[in-house]
């Protein structure tokens, strides 16, 4: 099993309206500027599409990052990811744990200190919605407090996601995370690799 990097950097990627090409020259660019985790998220993408994707940044990733699948387990083996992120709602971690075996790292998507003190079993914590996010419109924001709480409540260790950029990812980490999840930061950026890296500085100083 790969060891989770300190502190986390995470990409969440997802084609959506980019070409494949698109997506993957990009998140180069993300770990050149200091990306160490990619997650593919495309829940509505079919399984076959998602594992030809999934090959490719496993490739792009080498050394560099670790990679991790959303949801589909089935797919984080056949690629050879490092790891799955089960969604909140999704396959428990104990099912999860019983197909991958020690062979894949479990992360678990919570939203609350209930949802944090329910994922015994995972290897780490996807925390959020920590600030406004363009990609969860609507959903309340809880701030760097539900961090604060959720580090009290576990000794796993905490991702935090939703709106975070380099001017507030310090506060996310100051509150106990080991580091952040991002995506319209980076993927939205001209130019992902300063906006990684500019992140990346973020995290390093607190």
């Amino acid at each position: 099993m790969a060891e989770l990097p300190r502190p986390v950097l995470c990409l969440v990627a997802s084609s959506r309206s980019d070409s494949d090409a698109d997506l993957l020259g990009r998140v180069d660019a993300a770990i050149t500027g200091g990306v160490n985790v990619v997650q593919l998220r495309e829940p509505a993408m079919s399984a076959g599409r998602i594992l030809e994707l999934a090959v490719s940044l496993r490739s792009l990733c080498g050394s560099r990052a670790l990679l991790f699948i959303n949801d589909r387990v089935d797919v984080a083996i056949a690629c050879g990811a490092d790891g799955v992120q089960l969604g909140e709602a999704g396959l428990p971690v104990d099912a999860a744990r019983r197909v991958t075996g020690p062979r894949l790292m479990i992360g678990r998507s919570v939203h609350t200190v209930e949802g944090v003190r329910q994922a015994s079993g995972a290897d780490m914590l996807v925390l959020g919605t920590i600030f406004d996010s363009a990609s969860h419109p609507g959903v309340r924001s809880a701030g760097p407090g539900l961090v604060r709480s959720a580090a009290s409540a576990t000794d796993l260790p905490i991702i935090g996601i939703g709106g975070i950029t380099a001017l507030n990812a310090g506060a996310v980490m100051q509150a106990g995370a080991v580091g952040v999840a991002v995506v319209g930061a980076i993927l939205g950026s001209s130019d992902p690799r300063k906006a990684a890296l500019e992140l990346r500085r973020a995290l390093e100083i607190n």
